[in-house]
């Protein structure tokens, strides 16, 4: 991929990056490197020292803090959007408190940590771009605090399920996973929903059978 092109791909999937100045860009364009990972594996681990800010061309990274046998989803990356995690580990020069996972394929362009501070000292959008990412996460993070701490397990599961249409092609241990919890309790709680015709079970998939009845646990109704 030529420089143009790479320029081009940029911009398009982040504004923030429009305007630059010349020599900027220029530093962008030399030092940014293209990586491409497959689905699974591992981006960044708990505890690594973070050196590169990315910016996702295509593809998906899950971002997710592990504890013992137990891990709850955080966020989602995808292509236009930035890792606040990452942001906050180079701008508070710390280790990752979390992992992350590429969901499917992933490509990157990899910015080095003295670009991204170049960037962020010399390119307001840019800067207003991470911060406003940091703001819309933090938003996000709380409501997950809240169902965690709040909500029981069966309304976070009902909600989990809806939104993604009649056929969900997910294992137990997944949907753990992203509500916070254990694949036996999940288990246990999806059987109830099959008992009481919400859904269909099925090896690595789940149908959905009865929508509004899963919105009405969802809402604790």
């Amino acid at each position: 991929m030529t420089h143009a092109e790479l320029a081009a791909e940029l911009l398009e999937i982040y504004p923030a990056l429009a305007g630059l100045s010349p020599g900027l860009l220029d530093a962008v364009l030399a030092e940014a490197q293209r990586v491409s990972v497959p689905r699974g594996a591992q981006l960044f681990a708990a505890g690594a020292e973070c050196r590169h800010f990315p910016l996702v061309l295509a593809g998906s990274i899950r971002v997710a803090k592990t504890a013992e046998d137990r891990e709850l989803q955080l966020y989602r990356v995808a292509p236009g959007e930035s890792c606040v995690l990452t942001s906050s580990c180079l701008v508070g020069h710390s280790a990752y408190p979390a992992s992350g996972v590429a969901e499917t394929d992933v490509h990157l362009a990899l910015l080095p940590r003295s670009l991204f501070e170049r960037l962020m000292a010399e390119h307001a959008p840019f800067r207003r771009y991470v911060f406003g990412l940091f703001a819309e996460r933090l938003a996000d993070l709380m409501g997950l605090v809240e169902a965690v701490a709040f909500h029981k397990l069966d309304r976070r599961l009902a909600a989990a399920l809806l939104g993604h249409g009649p056929h969900l092609e997910l294992t137990h241990q997944q949907l753990a996973d992203e509500v916070g919890s254990v694949r036996e309790i999940v288990t246990r709680v999806l059987r109830s929903f099959a008992d009481h015709g919400l859904v269909r079970l099925g090896r690595g998939s789940i149908e959905i059978l009865d929508a509004p009845g899963l919105r009405q646990v969802a809402s604790g109704s």
